[in-house]
């Protein structure tokens, strides 16, 4: 199971054997409201099997649903839930996300996967990730202004008992000692000292050292988020000297993380970063500002279209909430409007975004009072 990165997105968005199965589902935390989920699941389980059936024999349809139907009797999977869930499955892969937001129920088998629930959950500009730290574990959540999540740390030591050195007893292990003498002529006694860095201090910078590695490797640096330090002054300081985390705050919470609720950490955690959020989209403001001053930037969906196909667009930003029903031809650029009206139509900001992602571009989702244009998007180009 993975949490939803860059990553993990541009992973999907690559070509894949068809058919790519890809399930969306709304989950829920707490009892009695996820005795739904698993229900959900058999039935979107049976539509898919109908689905599948229309186009694939009756061996390929049974191992597409394999890996689904193991989770059907999970009981600790379903019991251990988030807001939202999506599995994608193709004959060569199978990837079941966590999502920290709610998602509408969704089934799609084509020969692509269906990524646009995931944008705007990906890319939204409020998102942060919180380290919260001690000198026996460590936790990670991720969140925005409305909510926060515990986060499975994967591949990342999680507890001081992971590395402590066995055999050894650090409370009583002198390093050294020194001579005294007892009066005139008197003999010379040793008494032990601690050293500067003890055995236990070791150990607890050995453990801080560890989390701030693979918290970078494997959550940091794929997710691109900014990292909130949750932890007491000491452990602060200590973390800090030896941390390699570029994405890492520079000012944290000094506080003991147990102390808190989740709800009241979600609060001092937006607290802290908003102001780092503000700055952010200020800052992405002024440089769009500059980019269509010297003609390097567009917020004209047309202009943007084209540019996004000639892999031009360095940073777009898209509104939150806005659609632009239509479709984005992603070989020439053209726009194709659609009737607002219609059903299941495509939004084209969506299919921009995925192109942009997919080109290693930055895509950012910007609440529309914070937009620089009134068109529901800018984009800022290579060149």
């Amino acid at each position: 199971m993975r949490q939803i990165s860059i990553e993990l997105f541009t992973e999907l968005l690559a070509t894949h054997e068809s058919p790519c199965v890809s399930l969306y589902l709304p989950t829920h935390q707490k009892h009695p409201d996820n005795a739904q989920d698993a229900i959900r699941f058999r039935n979107s389980l049976r539509e898919l099997e109908s689905l599948l059936a229309e186009k694939h024999d009756e061996s390929q349809v049974r191992a597409m649903l394999k890996p689904f139907n193991q989770l059907v009797g999970d009981l600790e999977f379903w019991n251990h839930r988030t807001d939202g869930l999506a599995i994608f499955c193709s004959p060569e892969k199978f990837e079941i996300v966590e999502l920290q937001r709610l998602v509408e129920e969704l089934l799609v088998v084509a020969d692509t996967f269906h990524t646009k629930p995931l944008i705007r959950i990906l890319q939204s500009a409020d998102r942060y990730q919180v380290l919260c730290l001690n000198r026996q574990e460590a936790k990670l959540y991720e969140g925005n202004r409305d909510a926060l999540e515990p986060v499975e740390l994967t591949n990342v030591t999680a507890t001081i008992s992971e590395v402590v050195t066995s055999g050894r007893s650090p409370s009583t292990q002198p390093v050294g000692s020194y001579g005294k003498r007892s009066g005139e002529g008197g003999t010379v006694t040793h008494d032990g000292h601690e050293p500067k860095t003890n055995a236990k201090e070791a150990d607890v910078l050995k453990f801080f050292r560890a989390v701030d590695r693979g918290v970078l490797e494997h959550h940091s640096r794929p997710s691109g988020l900014p990292l909130l330090l949750v932890a007491l002054s000491e452990s602060q300081t200590q973390l800090r000297r030896l941390s390699d985390n570029p994405f890492l705050l520079a000012d944290g919470i000094k506080v003991d993380p147990d102390s808190l609720s989740v709800d009241e950490l979600r609060r001092q955690a937006w607290k802290a970063i908003e102001p780092f959020y503000l700055a952010r989209l200020q800052d992405l403001k002024e440089k769009f500002g500059d980019a269509q001053a010297r003609q390097t930037g567009s917020g004209d969906l047309s202009d943007v279209a084209k540019a996004a196909t000639s892999d031009k667009v360095a940073t777009l930003l898209v509104e939150a909430d806005r659609v632009i029903p239509g479709v984005v031809d992603r070989t020439t650029g053209a726009i194709h409007p659609a009737d607002s009206a219609t059903s299941h139509v495509d939004d084209m900001l969506d299919d921009l975004a995925e192109l942009v992602i997919a080109q290693g571009g930055e895509v950012i989702v910007v609440p529309k009072e914070r937009m620089p244009t009134e068109s529901g998007l800018a984009a800022i180009y290579r060149y």
